[in-house]
């Protein structure tokens, strides 16, 4: 009878137990949503995980809605009344208080715990992991310069010897002399007694040939040495994987939140990574939808387990150690220390003009190209002098600016247009102190 009636008794309490669970309806995706505007900064999108806050896989099972619902809008006020399990929960969490969500409906909430209840699997696509073919590196090594310099001297010193030993040549048929031709001349002596013979004009025409020949040989020669450390293209591998696309572009980061100094300062600087850990101690993986072609999830979740080796942050204690291991990164904008350049001058002096001379809508963009676009940041521009000067004759000042009004004034009411280079902007002295 006992067993009769402990039966019946745990078949009731289940029942009750499982209709209190059914009670929550809700919609798994707005949920989904709000869990991530609200609770993301304690607790995982993979509710099997622990973090700052409990794993919240099955909570709906192990706690009634009623219960829930006081627990999320003012867990503060619950544990005033005296519930034990409140009291407990705090407890064993060092007595760290978990937010107040006063604003949210009961709908609202209910959203949220359906998520839970019925989270949202995202399928996960098969990827194709395609060879990458290695991009050539455009920076020219020292050897191969070298190389075809001594190669174009020594081709640029034969072509002379032909050119002098052919007006030599023709100096003696002018004269109606015959050529005496030295063992070193046998190339000429080919020329004169196979194919071109006492034709003058014929040698005349081959002495312009050679000579264009050896102008555009030392045009294309100087145009290569030009090119010497011009490195548009370049994107460096670096050793913690960072996509812009992903931070600038999809999650709508500021660049100002990680370069804070590219506004006011001479350089923009690279970010500390505590600043990605602002984000990062709660991301612990990779959840979006856009996956880079040849990437996978897995690879992104690497890259962020490469920053908490970097800060010697421990995922499972949750704290930091001091094993840190500085991230060496991998310069790709670099001026010389012979040049010099200050970001906030371009930035915030000559914003409004740089946009409209470049069309762009973001005054980074003029210079460093569609970063929020890029995966890898890789060099867009050619950051030569010539480049910047073109840049200077071409961008007007802006006239609202006090320096100029000042030191400016009677060039601003007399001319229509100013451009840098007006105002001193091609001065050797400006970029070379």
């Amino acid at each position: 009878m006992k067993k009769i009636l402990f039966f019946i008794f745990f078949l009731f309490f289940y029942s009750v137990k499982s209709s209190d669970i059914k009670n929550i309806k809700g919609d798994a995706e707005k949920g989904a949503v709000l869990f991530k505007k609200n609770c993301t900064a304690c607790h995982s999108m993979n509710l099997e995980k622990k973090m700052i806050g409990p794993a919240l896989y099955g909570v709906t099972e192990r706690r009634n809605r009623e219960w829930l619902h006081k627990w999320i809008i003012n867990n503060k006020s619950l544990r005033k009344s005296g519930d034990k399990d409140a009291i407990a929960i705090y407890k064993e969490y060092d007595n760290v208080e978990m937010n107040i969500f006063p604003q949210l409906s009961e709908k609202e909430v209910d959203d949220i715990l359906f998520f839970i209840q019925n989270p949202i699997k995202k399928k996960e696509e098969n990827h194709k992991y395609e060879e990458i073919n290695n991009e050539k590196e455009l920076s020219e090594k020292q050897f191969l310069i070298k190389l075809i310099v001594f190669c174009f001297s020594i081709f640029s010193v034969i072509l002379i010897w032909i050119l002098y030993r052919i007006q030599i040549l023709t100096k003696l048929l002018n004269e109606n002399k015959d050529p005496i031709f030295d063992k070193k001349d046998f190339l000429i002596s080919i020329l004169y007694n196979k194919i071109l013979g006492k034709k003058k004009k014929k040698w005349y025409l081959l002495s312009c040939f050679i000579g264009f020949i050896l102008l555009l040989g030392i045009y294309e020669t100087w145009n290569f040495l030009m090119k010497i450390d011009i490195n548009r293209g370049y994107k460096p591998e670096q050793p913690i994987y960072f996509s812009h696309k992903i931070h600038s572009d999809i999650n709508e980061i500021d660049c100002q939140y990680c370069h804070s100094s590219a506004k006011y300062g001479k350089v923009s600087s690279i970010p500390s990574a505590n600043v990605c850990m602002n984000c990062h101690i709660t991301i612990n993986e990779y959840n979006g939808d856009y996956l880079e072609k040849g990437k996978s999830r897995n690879e992104y979740n690497k890259e962020i387990q490469k920053i908490y080796h970097a800060v010697g942050w421990d995922t499972e204690t949750r704290k930091y150690s001091k094993k840190i291991h500085p991230i060496q990164w991998i310069r790709i904008h670099n001026m010389p220390d012979f040049v010099y350049f200050d970001h906030s001058q371009h930035i915030i002096t000559g914003e409004k003009t740089i946009k409209k001379f470049k069309k762009v809508n973001l005054v980074c963009n003029a210079c460093h190209g569609e970063v929020k676009k890029m995966d890898q940041v890789e060099m867009a521009n050619d950051f030569s002098m010539e480049w910047c000067i073109s840049c200077h004759k071409n961008v007007e000042i802006n006239t609202n600016n006090q320096y100029y009004k000042k030191y400016f004034s009677n060039k601003i009411k007399k001319e229509n247009k100013i451009t840098v280079d007006m105002v001193g902007g091609t001065e050797c002295a400006k970029c070379h102190y």
